[in-house]
């Protein structure tokens, strides 16, 4: 076959290629007349396209963008849903993988921006714009929305998000005083946010607790991570007792409690430490005794 029919046949095989990448190029430039343009244009000489679809919800979403404030919950609930179950998918899909994060990132900090006037709602905990400052990268600006809460270090939502917020702004060092208050106050939180922060250090810590904790096996056993934390870290007993002892918590009790025994062990006040060392027993047994080995310390 000559070279120009050869030529003429590798354009014919990729002109949907070049149609698609036309729709994909507006699209990241966020021009939403001419990627609806490029899509009119796919469509009509590929109709049977597979990506058509998602192309179709990402074109529309620029489209249909607005910057209105939102003045009722369900509404930013159900915008929200919204972008998770139809837009974040189809971002996967049409996006290349390098893009994806760069081109949700407007989304999410655009809804965080048209929610900051909702107020904290008890019924509608995660319609808020502190989780949506979360999704934008947004870390100083989820600070000062979770600081418009009033308690939030009392309420397990806003507590995960400034927990969050304060993890990605400063690192884990700073963050261990809210993350030993989310331990004790929210335990499936604590969880659900150390997995999602993929942190090796916080990883190897929750591994090391689920192996060597002497507990019930249950996701509330992390109550207790943080006064755990103390035994086998001594070294955060300066961090951590910057977190907000909560008295009707028998964990975070035990947290401030392990904190005055490293104290006084290191001022060598015997006599005090017999008191404090029976009280950590009658707070939790096993970790009492996850204590005292360190100690090689038979208990009597």
């Amino acid at each position: 076959m000559p070279q120009s029919m050869q030529q003429l046949d590798i354009f014919a095989d990729s002109r949907d290629v070049v149609l698609r990448n036309d729709v994909v190029e507006q699209l990241q430039r966020r021009h939403a007349v001419d990627a609806r343009a490029s899509l009119t244009q796919l469509a009509s000489e590929y109709p049977e396209d597979s990506v058509l679809p998602a192309m179709t919800v990402l074109v529309r979403e620029l489209e249909n963008g607005s910057s209105l404030p939102l003045t009722d919950h369900a509404e930013l609930a159900a915008v929200r849903r919204h972008l998770e179950e139809d837009v974040m998918p189809a971002v996967q899909r049409v996006m290349p993988a390098q893009d994806a994060h760069a081109w949700s990132t407007p989304c999410w900090r655009s809804l965080a921006q048209r929610a900051a006037s909702l107020v904290f709602c008890g019924t509608h905990t995660e319609s808020h714009a502190a989780p949506l400052w979360l999704r934008a990268g947004g870390w100083a600006a989820a600070t000062e929305a979770v600081n418009t809460i009033d308690s939030w270090w009392r309420i397990p939502s806003p507590l995960a998000w400034m927990t969050e917020a304060r993890y990605r702004a400063g690192g884990l060092d700073a963050a261990w005083p809210l993350f030993a208050e989310l331990a004790w106050l929210a335990p499936s939180r604590f969880a659900a946010l150390v997995g999602a922060l993929r942190d090796a250090s916080l990883d190897a810590l929750r591994q090391r607790f689920d192996a060597d904790f002497s507990g019930t096996g249950e996701i509330e056993d992390y109550v207790w991570f943080s006064a755990w934390l103390l035994i086998v870290k001594p070294a955060l007993a300066g961090r951590l007792a910057e977190a907000r002892v909560q008295r009707d918590l028998p964990a975070s009790r035990a947290t401030a409690l392990l904190g005055e025994i490293l104290r006084r062990e290191h001022e060598g006040d015997q006599h005090e430490l017999i008191a404090l060392r029976q009280e950590l027993s009658r707070l939790h047994t096993g970790l009492f005794d996850a204590y005292m080995a360190t100690r090689k310390v038979l208990h009597r």
